[in-house]
């Protein structure tokens, strides 16, 4: 029986071989040619052949990246198993897409290349068994085969249809998933929670059932979720919530310790318990803990809802306009086929950690997947004609109704700071009764992001895109607010005054093109309206005083003084925003009055409009305009003391993205206190890095803290406890025998500057180790230049590199393909220490290239002399250390080395290592071979 890929690929010609099969490598090169020979070539000679025939590849561009080719075609398997498994996981490589296929692994360059042909029969033989199940792949694969898609032909062979008739098919009813999705419905408001307690005894029951019968008994977990249940006992007082810091060492069950109380509270209660993460990838671990307690899928997707914010799910309106563009962007269809697969099958319609393919924008480009998000707050509401079928507005419904709604910080944070200008609606699930905010560590970064503000070239624009819509005759989704107000306010003589102002004075913002004009040399220089002559005169300050501004990296300077132009310019800027915030204000209220004036006749919809309408202009108003203004007014004299200003241009390569005004708390727990804990009635904040307990330091300091009681105080400082009266503290230790399986090495003898050292270290421990190494850089270009010199060698001793700012995937797909490849390496920046959670061998090595001080930029600057000084930076290099300490011991069988090839990591830093830890500190030979043999 033939193939399928040895149908026509170029339909209505001729019949052609089947095609070759390439993967790149570091240094080489494997490939199958038409015949069946299989060779090691030369990336050069790899490129030329790929370039004369497209081969069958997995992931194009980063096969492209290791070929040095800008672009690369050839029939990518990853796509065609996006269309024949849509919304299910596939690691982006050959040997992820065998182990996805439940094909044996190939291992080498020669296997890899070998197996692709196997892989794409099987994906097109399940094809063929699925076309009369599903009555739209047909009609898809046309599409997608008449904008270009190089799978089409062989596609449309498999699905049993002429590959040289799609021409005549003209269609795109296939690319509209909504007449499938189901829509969601309407329900009565849900009455408050009640109060009652969960006893500690209750907590530990329900955790053995979520463990389920025959597990294996962990007396620390049972005492965690213990402890944590005061949280869910009444409040005594208005704002002063039941708080409860817990550190629960790795290996204790964090996530079942606090999901045992949390869940028997809102069964008691009929109320939902938020649980907060600071990634979004600990949300999907935290929902299929839940599986334990509802294996029935339907009772769990009514009782567990996961929350994002709405720029990570699908908007189907921009995707139905991204398809009626097709006349003009016939290339389109392969992506927008794609997702249209995706959009049937999805879960909830999140493309950012849920079942959307992360390496999908690679390949088809985001514009056409994640650029269909509502990035921009665009949102029409019940305007929208696909409102009753949108993935946003299912979740936030189903989020009221839910037990556990499992949310993220920034969410969090960016909601509670909207409740106090709001009025409610589809984004108003009410303020939650009771969190338990996981990496409880990240609270203090995350405050300082929902909470900081920036007036900025960026910001700015989208604020008038936000107002205006699109300028200038272009094609865009942007939808101003006349389109997405105006016929509410019909009618309304001075609504409608206020509506036409608001456009009027929105001008006064940056408009398209806004970084060209203020970055072109001053007798060049043309800026349109006072917000960009103030930005143009903040660029000119920032490089004339900002250090190291030929590195190509983004450059800060202080704003005072300010010289007088910029402050004359800052006073013309304010005055034009106040001109913008009166009629924001203006027209919010007329929308708000209109809610109380036609409460008994307005229907559902198009109150919820409203609402939506009335919370973005008051968000951009009272919080963006207002804020913007309050910043600008006090340029000229001494900042507010809980404030820290300065000046900013963001560059890449030094290139400029952006340039813009900074406003940050010195301590952001001060408003996420009384925007989020405050409010609430009980809260758990819980890491297995909660605390700075010195485990190695003496028994007191210098004023007579002891290194317990001094840990706690930090944590209570990052978590913004020490402003509440109350607060409960728990810490449970690590079950694991941190001594005897791992190893903490120094290295003494290599130059820390020097690039060439590092990158040999790197080298030589990584093959004494036999792969599963993790490489930890404090800079992008020192990441980069390691991976250069040790790539080639390595993947001829048979260990795959993978690295961060290089290969191209994003984090959280590197560390699936890492976790997946027990002899792999992986290089990263912090992101990847945070992300990292691999049990077993794959994780067996963990080598730091510096000591990970924090960066000594304007805003850390201020907070050290706020917080402690020395010991502020110590804090939190000591927490970073334990951090990445931690993720090299995730089951009691694991054991891996610590290594730091920086020789000046200070004692004081020792800490962050368990009791009982022998740090050593030596030469790179023998560390070398420590490795070596306590890995054999």
């Amino acid at each position: 029986m033939s193939s399928p890929l040895e149908s026509p690929l170029r339909a209505g010609r001729r019949a052609a071989e089947r095609p070759p099969a390439l993967v790149a490598g570091a240094a080489q090169a494997g490939w199958l040619s038409p015949d069946g020979e299989i060779e090691l070539l030369t990336l050069a000679e790899a490129a030329r052949r790929a370039a004369a025939a497209p081969p069958l590849l997995v992931h194009a561009p980063a096969t492209a990246r290791r070929l040095g080719l800008d672009r690369l075609r050839g029939y990518d398997l990853l796509e065609l198993f996006a269309f024949v498994r849509p919304a299910q996981f596939c690691r982006p490589t050959p040997r992820g897409l065998a182990q996805a296929l439940d094909f044996e692994t190939p291992h080498g360059l020669e296997a890899e290349a070998a197996c692709l042909p196997a892989l794409a029969d099987a994906l097109l033989a399940e094809l063929a068994a699925a076309a009369a199940r599903d009555p739209d792949l047909v009609a898809t694969a046309r599409a997608m085969a008449r904008g270009g898609w190089l799978w089409g032909a062989p596609v449309l062979a498999a699905l049993g249809d002429d590959p040289a008739a799609f021409t005549q098919h003209r269609s795109t009813a296939a690319l509209e998933p909504w007449r499938r999705i189901s829509e969601w419905a309407e329900h009565a408001p849900e009455p408050p929670p009640g109060s009652e307690p969960v006893e500690p005894a209750d907590a530990r029951a329900r955790l053995v059932q979520l463990l389920g019968d025959g597990a294996e008994a962990r007396p620390q977990q049972s005492d965690y979720a213990s402890a944590v249940s005061q949280a869910f006992r009444p409040r005594g007082m208005q704002d002063v919530p039941r708080l409860v810091l817990a550190e629960a060492g790795t290996g204790v069950g964090k996530t079942l310790g606090y999901l045992a109380p949390a869940t028997l509270w809102a069964e008691k209660n009929s109320g939902a318990v938020w649980v907060s993460t600071y990634t979004r990838n600990l949300q999907h671990q935290i929902d299929r803990e839940l599986d334990r307690l509802y294996p029935d899928a339907e009772e769990k997707a009514r009782r567990v809802v996961l929350r994002k914010g709405r720029e990570n799910y699908l908007c189907l309106l921009n995707f139905e306009e991204g398809v009626s563009g097709l006349s003009s962007r016939p290339q389109d269809a392969p992506a927008l086929g794609l997702m249209a697969r995706w959009a049937r099958a999805t879960r909830d319609g999140d493309m950012v950690g849920g079942d959307f393919p992360a390496w999908l924008p690679d390949l088809v480009g985001r514009a056409r997947t994640r650029g269909l998000a509502d990035r921009r707050g665009e949102c029409i509401y019940s305007a929208c004609p696909h409102y009753h079928k949108c993935f946003i507005e299912k979740s936030v419904r189903r989020a009221k109704r839910a037990h556990i709604v499992i949310a993220n910080h920034a969410l969090v944070m960016h909601q509670a700071a909207l409740a106090n200008i709001g009025v409610g609606g589809a984004d108003d699930t009410g303020a939650p009764q009771r969190y338990v905010f996981d990496e409880g560590h990240h609270v203090f970064e995350a405050a300082d992001a929902a909470f900081s503000g920036l007036l900025s070239g960026e910001e700015a624009h989208d604020l008038r895109r936000w107002i205006v819509g699109p300028e200038g005759g272009r094609r865009s989704r942007a939808r101003g607010l006349k389109s997405r107000a105006g016929d509410l306010v019909a009618g309304d003589v001075a609504a409608e005054q206020a509506l036409e102002t608001a456009l009027a004075t929105a001008r006064a913002l940056p408009g398209d093109g806004w970084l060209a004009r203020i970055a072109a040399a001053a007798r060049l220089r043309q800026p349109v309206g006072p917000a960009e002559a103030f930005l143009a005169l903040v660029r000119d300050q920032v490089y004339a005083r900002a250090a190291d501004v030929d590195d190509g990296y983004s450059l800060e300077t202080e704003t005072r003084p300010a010289d007088a132009p910029l402050l004359e310019a800052a006073k013309h800027l304010n005055t034009a925003l106040g001109r913008l915030h009166a009629p924001l204000v203006e027209l919010a209220g007329k929308l708000a009055r209109r809610l109380d004036d036609e409460a008994a006749s307005l229907d559902s919809a198009t109150r919820a409009r409203i609402e939506g309408v009335v919370r973005g202009l008051r968000r951009r108003a009272e919080t963006i305009v207002a804020g913007w203004r309050a910043m600008l007014k006090s340029l000229g004299d001494t900042p507010p003391p809980e404030y820290v200003d300065w000046f900013a241009v963001e560059r890449i390569d030094g290139r400029d993205l952006d340039v813009g005004f900074h406003r940050h708390w010195i301590d952001p727990t001060i408003p996420f206190v009384a925007a989020v804990a405050r409010p609430a009635h009980g809260l758990v904040m819980t890491s297995a890095t909660l605390t700075d307990i010195s485990e190695q330091a003496a028994p007191s300091d210098g004023d007579g803290v002891s290194p317990v009681e001094a840990g706690w105080l930090a944590a209570e400082a990052r978590t913004g406890a020490r402003h509440l009266p109350e607060r409960m503290r728990a810490r449970v230790p690590s079950p694991f025998d941190y001594p005897a399986r791992t190893r903490v090495l120094v290295v003494r003898d290599v130059k820390r500057d020097d690039i060439v050292q590092a990158a040999s270290a790197y080298r030589e421990l990584f093959l004494a180790a036999g792969g599963g190494g993790l490489g930890l850089f404090t800079a992008i270009h020192r990441l980069r230049g390691v991976h250069a010199r040790i790539a080639g060698p390595l993947e001829q001793a048979g260990i795959p590199l993978w690295a961060q700012h290089v290969d191209g995937l994003d984090t959280s797909t590197l560390i699936e393909i890492f976790r997946a490849d027990r002899d792999s390496c992986l290089l990263g920046t912090d992101a990847v220490r945070d992300g990292v959670d691999v049990p077993g061998e794959s994780l067996r090595l963990i080598v730091f290239d510096r000591v990970p001080w924090p960066r000594p930029d304007i805003l850390h600057k201020a907070r050290k002399a706020a917080f402690g000084g020395t010991a502020y930076d110590d804090m939190i290099t000591r927490l970073r250390l334990k951090q990445a300490y931690g993720r090299l011991i995730r089951r009691a069988d694991d054991k891996g080395v610590f290594v730091m090839l920086d020789s000046r990591l200070p004692s004081r830093l020792c800490g962050a290592f368990p009791a009982g830890v022998e740090i050593q500190r030596l030469g790179l030979a023998d560390a070398v071979r420590i490795v070596r043999e306590f890995l054999a």
